[in-house]
């Protein structure tokens, strides 16, 4: 069963990874990237202080241990499976698309970036409940999730497990937060 999900995630990845172009590798290189993204974060902070006063300080300190413990989990999980990254595994990796020879560490199950995405859209999601945020953040979310697949730096399987973490984690500590601060959920 393992060894047919592996050959299905291999060739999701191959077949996915194929499909690039000059245009698209800039595109999907830029995407996939940490600080390019500040304008949205200073957006969604500056949403929170203007909605929630007082309630931000506590959202925000519930948005930096969903991020943490999204990354941290995903981390752990890297270095516990030890399932190669695409363009580090030595049966498929000569076959990968790589942009600007991007492949650095060797583990790459689950997707940091995917858990990552999915944790704050989904937190946000939540705290805010507007259908065209929710919309805009999940597409941002993928996006940048399947970034990591066209980049070759992640299996397809790799990031639904980051960003069903991602989600989960969320979830639970908005759940948490809501629970301690019963006064942030009546701000819908």
């Amino acid at each position: 069963m393992i060894e047919t999900l592996e050959q299905i995630d291999q060739s999701w990845l191959l077949w996915l990874n194929a499909q690039h172009a000059p245009f698209f590798d800039d595109v999907m290189f830029f995407v996939s990237g940490k600080w390019e993204w500040i304008p949205l974060y200073a957006l969604i902070l500056a949403l929170i202080i203007r909605k929630y006063r007082w309630n931000a300080l506590w959202i925000i300190a519930a948005i930096v241990l969903v991020i943490t413990l999204s990354d941290q989990l995903a981390n752990a999980l890297k270095s516990g499976v030890k399932r190669f990254r695409p363009c580090k595994d030595p049966d498929i990796g000569h076959l990968v698309h790589l942009v600007n020879n991007y492949c650095r560490s060797s583990y790459g199950f689950v997707s940091g970036h995917a858990a990552n995405s999915f944790a704050l859209a989904t937190f946000v999601t939540l705290l805010f409940r507007n259908r065209w945020a929710a919309a805009g953040l999940f597409v941002w979310s993928t996006l940048v999730s399947y970034s990591r697949i066209y980049l070759g730096v992640h299996y397809p399987g790799d990031v639904i497990c980051g960003a069903l973490l991602g989600t989960l984690i969320a979830w639970l500590v908005y759940l948490l937060m809501v629970r301690l601060r019963p006064g942030i959920a009546e701000k819908h």
